[in-house]
């Protein structure tokens, strides 16, 4: 049975939603339980539906302030927010690696950009989504529920209804939805370990993330899957997902990715490198990471579902000529 679920609606108008307060959140007040488990919706416009008696606890009147217990279930009507609306469709090719009425599951390429910003304003994920599932206009975020950054590659989860967007993103609050990585970092470690340590803006450089003692919770997971002389060929796994924080975490233990344009430095290269070896590290120029598995339970059936994707060519290649200068 879901533990979170809203009926099938698209409307423009409004969409109902009911939801299960998640157990972690006992003790909370009313209003920062559901901006964690809603978090398309600010605090504040939170506590206006909670005032106007929009949103309901246990069918009964609540106030922002009251405190939760865990388990109880808010439901009501509340306006959509069609964040796709404003892109425009575009027939862009999409790698669909999974798909029925409720989501998608897609294995993004390098250079493309999840969604628009100032930058990229077309030609992104969100305009190839509004073109194959034009339903993703009505969903917050055209029914994205995490991203990746532009040159990281592999799966990403897409809400094609209001039910899974919602239930998507509670399993993304609750550490419900399994996401790991495999990537390859300069330098060779001893040993797999977990970084937990907050991330945030730079203190100076505002576009780049960096670990700061007022940033977010951040934890992640990695182990090693094989050594090479001068590098490392790790598998990471997420428990928090903050902008950069793979690649900000691993350059934090000095073993920052290869091709990283923002936090890894120069091209290295093992002593006594081949020419080809040095040209394929040098040409390496996207962070060398690519989300390899997915779990999500789905939000209809609530079944279990995995999916692993191959790693890309280029990926491939950079681990066979990293083999050719092994530990």
């Amino acid at each position: 049975m879901n533990q979170y679920s809203v009926p099938d609606s698209n409307a423009a108008m409004s969409a109902p939603i009911a939801c299960r307060i998640p157990d972690h959140c006992a003790g909370m007040r009313l209003d920062q339980a559901l901006a964690e488990l809603l978090p398309d919706y600010s605090r504040s416009r939170l506590q206006d539906w909670l005032k106007a008696g929009r949103l309901r606890l246990d069918g009964r009147a609540a106030r922002p302030r009251d405190r939760v217990l865990g388990g109880e279930t808010v439901a009501g009507e509340l306006p959509p927010l069609p964040d796709g609306a404003a892109a425009a469709a575009e027939d862009i090719p999409l790698a669909i690696h999974y798909e029925d009425d409720e989501i998608l599951v897609i294995n993004k390429p390098a250079g493309l950009v999840v969604h628009p910003a100032a930058g990229n304003p077309a030609g992104t994920l969100v305009n190839a989504l509004l073109h194959y599932a034009p339903e993703t206009a009505a969903l917050p975020r055209a029914g994205l529920v995490h991203r990746l950054d532009k040159d990281t590659t592999g799966l990403l989860v897409v809400a094609r209804t209001l039910r899974a967007h919602t239930t998507l993103v509670a399993q993304l609050q609750a550490r419900r939805i399994e996401r790991e990585y495999q990537a390859v970092v300069n330098g060779v470690m001893s040993a797999g370990g977990t970084v937990d340590a907050p991330v945030g803006r730079h203190p100076v450089d505002r576009t780049r993330m960096a670990v700061t003692p007022g940033g977010r919770p951040a934890v992640t997971h990695y182990r090693v899957l094989r050594r090479f002389r001068a590098h490392t060929h790790v598998q990471v796994r997420l428990e928090t997902g903050r902008t950069h924080q793979i690649r900000v975490h691993l350059a934090h233990l000095h073993y920052p990715l290869v091709g990283d344009p923002v936090y890894g430095g120069r091209p290295r290269f093992p002593p006594g490198a081949s020419d080809h070896c040095q040209e394929v590290l040098r040409n390496f120029r996207r962070q060398a990471l690519h989300a390899a598995r997915l779990a999500v339970y789905h939000p209809a059936s609530g079944e279990r579902l995995e999916w692993v994707a191959d790693l890309p060519d280029d990926f491939t290649e950079l681990l066979a000529v990293l083999a050719e200068h092994p530990d």
